[in-house]
């Protein structure tokens, strides 16, 4: 299966754990939306090519 993690708001340490686990039996793919050099094309392909996308807000809150 192939799976796009979005993150929308820059790095995010749960997105990229659970991507790394799920890369272990799929084509996992991470789009970083703060990036400059994104173009609008590149993310809608990639949604559209992908089986399963994922969109992450913001970092995951500490106890």
């Amino acid at each position: 299966m192939k799976i796009l993690h979005i993150l929308n708001d820059g790095h995010n340490t749960l997105a990229e754990q659970i991507a790394r686990i799920q890369a272990e039996n799929n084509e996992v793919s991470t789009i970083d939306l703060t990036a400059s050099n994104l173009s609008y094309e590149k993310v809608i392909d990639a949604i559209f090519s992908n089986d399963r996308v994922i969109s992450w807000h913001g970092e995951e809150e500490s106890n």
